[in-house]
């Protein structure tokens, strides 16, 4: 159901009350300088005392539910055999009709998993998009990933539903080029992360579903942000118009081989999983599991943490539930339009993601306009983001830089956490920011790791630029934080 207000305006209402909550610190804006530089202009490296609202990620700090709390307390606290596994077993089972379950710690050990156990040297990993963890995992191992997204999906703004869909005639090609027994898997992304958070259709999941049957390749689904992907599906696609989000999950597992997702996203709490109906492709990421992360009733989780995760998901089959993300980044994004920002459309899931190449375009690519750009957003508002652009890239075997296809800043909303006039402040500062946007320049590494440098690599600005903005702040904001 639709609440409309009757002054018409469109403002997203919270479908939950407030029973727990949180302290937040906001440091004067000198003071926040002075944690960007301790953390090597890396919002990654921030403290989080130091933060004010973070929006850095929506995975591990989404809000539980008070029926996860209660969850919680039921734990049975076992190694071997615990019924808590049982019961998230079961939910998985009734959710995703398929019948073997494995646990994992996360999204990414997930993706250890499915590399160790199918990628091999030579090998190619067709996708509509790639995240890093899983181009990690996939290059360790040998292989290559090659994406086959539409035209539509690098294009920032766009009135396209379903940016995340795989385009066809590039897969049949890259089948016919490499040869079938080259390609261990075809993975589909729910919510591609790096450009933006779009979704993909049920219909071209089907469609991907024929050629993969065609060639007789497997078709495994990064399923963490289904959720965002779920409800995109349900109002975007008009033949799931009438279908239940449930009825929508059930059609989405039914076309794909094996399922993996991160809980830290999908489920609200702290773990993962891989979900397939083959036995024999249970039987072989089965002894990884116990080797990497624990029995196979854990799975390295913790038990109350697999209470939460099997009540989360039962949750995430309610509409009202999953649509508190998704409309409150539509908001955001809509109203940083009013105000001239440029930011990817049409909204996607996870959060709004403002295109820092046209935000900065004097900061060239090699000089990381959207690291520069998170860390200055931080500075005006000691609001975290996340840099997805060249910073989240890898140099290759010589050395050069891999330029990004896009240069965002990544705001998330984590589910059920912020109020509006929390979004309402960011919105604030980010159009301040762009307004002084002429003051902000790059960035350089000064310690720069060789695998998944993003995370904990260190950078230094390349002029004074840092307290230039504080300088301007100060004059336009007076006395206030």
């Amino acid at each position: 159901m639709t609440v409309k207000f009757y002054s018409g305006e469109k403002i997203p209402l919270e479908m939950h009350k407030v029973r727990i909550i949180q302290k937040l610190n906001l440091l004067p804006v000198e003071e926040r300088l002075k944690a960007m530089k301790e953390a090597g202009f890396n919002t990654f490296l921030l403290q989080n005392k130091d933060v004010f609202l973070d929006m850095l990620t929506d995975s591990g700090v989404n809000a539980m539910s008070d029926r996860q709390q209660a969850a919680m307390l039921e734990a049975d606290d076992s190694y071997a055999g615990s019924a808590s596994f049982t019961r998230l077993e079961k939910t998985i089972q009734e959710i995703f009709r398929k019948k073997y379950f494995l646990p994992a710690h996360q999204g990414r050990a997930c993706e250890n998993i499915l590399s160790t156990t199918f990628v091999r040297p030579g090998t190619y990993v067709p996708m509509n998009y790639h995240f890093t963890t899983t181009h990690a995992h996939i290059t360790k191992n040998g292989g290559k990933v090659v994406e086959v997204f539409t035209d539509e999906a690098l294009k920032l703004n766009s009135d396209h539903p379903f940016k995340g869909n795989i385009d066809i005639k590039k897969l049949i090609n890259l089948i016919q080029e490499v040869g079938a027994e080259n390609i261990p898997f075809v993975r589909m992304e729910a919510g591609t992360n790096l450009i933006g958070g779009q979704p993909f259709s049920l219909e071209n999941l089907r469609e991907v579903r024929k050629v993969c049957d065609e060639y007789g390749i497997k078709l495994v689904l990064d399923a963490s942000l289904l959720q965002d992907n779920l409800y995109f599906i349900k109002q975007r696609e008009d033949e799931c118009q009438n279908m239940t989000i449930r009825e929508i999950t059930r059609k989405i597992s039914d076309l794909c081989d094996i399922i993996y997702f991160s809980a830290r996203k999908l489920g609200f709490a702290r773990g993962g999983g891989i979900i397939t109906d083959s036995e024999e492709d249970m039987r072989a990421m089965r002894e990884y599991v116990t080797l990497y992360e624990g029995f196979l009733t854990y799975g390295g989780m913790s038990v109350r943490e697999i209470e939460a995760i099997a009540i989360g998901l039962e949750e995430t089959m309610d509409e009202e539930m999953i649509n508190q993300g998704p409309l409150f980044i539509e908001y955001m994004t809509n109203e940083l339009l009013k105000k001239g920002v440029p930011v990817v459309t049409p909204p996607g899931g996870l959060g709004c993601h403002i295109n820092a190449m046209e935000f900065l375009p004097h900061v060239p690519q090699h000089e990381y306009p959207a690291g520069a750009l998170a860390a200055a957003i931080y500075i005006a508002s000691g609001v975290r983001g996340m840099e997805r652009g060249t910073m989240s890239e890898a140099r290759d075997e010589n050395g050069v830089e891999n330029l990004a296809n896009m240069e965002l800043v990544r705001l998330a909303v984590p589910r059920r956490v912020f109020t509006l006039s929390q979004i309402q402040y960011v919105i604030d500062r980010v159009s301040w920011l762009y307004e002084n946007r002429h003051i902000i320049e790059g960035l350089k590494y000064v310690d720069e790791p060789k695998v998944l440098r993003f995370f904990v690599g260190k950078l230094d600005a390349l002029s004074d630029w840092p307290e230039r903005l504080v300088e301007k702040f100060r004059a336009d904001f007076g006395d206030s934080l």
